[in-house]
């Protein structure tokens, strides 16, 4: 029977993961919606809002930890927010990437792009520490491919993909690797508090250079209340604050298995709320793919060595 604290970092971190599962169908009615210039929002107003609302929040919330009684918190250091905020670049290129990936291709096959940093991070670790994957890996990265080629139904569907999207959601994908790594690898002593504060910098200072490139019509700054906050609250403040909270307590490889969550919360929006159809094949394809996610991280005797 597992322990209550494990419980509880699987509910934190499942939590969390729901959060980014929703985040994908927000972007999308933002997109469908229009601004009080009459135009439809951009992905510059999108972005931006959601990184500008979410530093304040987590601004608010290391104000929160330094004024409460009897807690020290360890400062970071001038070094600990250089690495930060290089590491937070691949963030703002992540959001980037992505939010413009599902303003050409439905939802629930961005998130299926999205996903295919379980391959990926393989190679990348390959690749930095010089040494082949174990089998069992191999085995989930052909898992991963051939569940993508299902949940994306690029053999039976009969409309064209754009390969805009697909291209922008490896991108995403291909970024949100690197800050998945870095993440665990960058000022570990400071607080998750901080390190949110200071990743989500880096990534600001990409997504302003974004917003000043690409937006060319007249900014809506009805944004920031009519879907700003909700984007903030479910893309930069509640999943990294509640991952971060969860992940000690169930260690990465059951954390990794409950973050899967984050898939079919995504498809299932897409589903109800954007009305996209997700037929039968597709969901064989996600099963797969979360199959993968467990197979890489469960400690099983007779599946790898100890």
């Amino acid at each position: 029977m597992l322990k209550n604290s494990v419980l509880k970092g699987v509910f934190l971190v499942g939590l969390g993961a729901t959060s980014y599962g929703m985040l994908a169908t927000f972007v999308k009615l933002a997109y469908a919606d229009r601004g009080v210039t009459g135009l439809p929002f951009t992905p510059a107003e999108v972005i931006s809002a959601q990184f500008i609302l979410g530093i304040i929040a987590i601004l608010i919330i290391n104000g929160y930890q330094k004024s409460k009684k009897g807690t020290q918190v360890v400062k970071a250091s001038a070094t600990n927010i250089k690495q930060l905020m290089i590491a937070g670049t691949s963030t703002g290129l992540t959001s980037i990437f992505y939010y413009l990936a599902v303003k050409y291709i439905p939802v629930s096959i961005g998130i299926v792009l999205l996903m295919q940093t379980v391959w990926m991070g393989v190679v990348l670790e390959m690749i930095l520490e010089k040494k082949i994957p174990s089998k069992i890996k191999i085995i989930a990265v052909a898992i991963v491919l051939l569940g993508t080629v299902l949940a994306t139904n690029i053999l039976q569907t009969t409309t064209q993909i754009d390969w805009r999207g697909i291209v922008l959601g490896l991108l995403a994908a291909a970024s949100f690797t690197t800050t998945m790594f870095t993440a665990n690898r960058v000022a570990l002593g400071i607080s998750s508090a901080q390190r949110s504060l200071y990743m989500l910098l880096g990534g600001g200072v990409i997504v302003l250079f974004f917003a000043l490139a690409t937006q060319h019509t007249p900014f809506n700054y009805d944004i920031f209340f009519k879907w700003g906050i909700i984007l903030a609250l479910f893309g930069t403040v509640i999943p990294p604050m509640l991952m971060n909270a969860g992940f000690p307590h169930t260690g990465i490889g059951l954390g990794s298995i409950v973050s899967a969550l984050e898939l079919p919360v995504s498809v299932l929006m897409a589903f109800f709320i954007l009305k996209e159809n997700v037929i039968f094949i597709q969901w064989i394809g996600i099963i797969l793919i979360i199959f993968a996610i467990v197979v890489m991280n469960v400690k099983n005797p007779f599946l790898r060595k100890k």
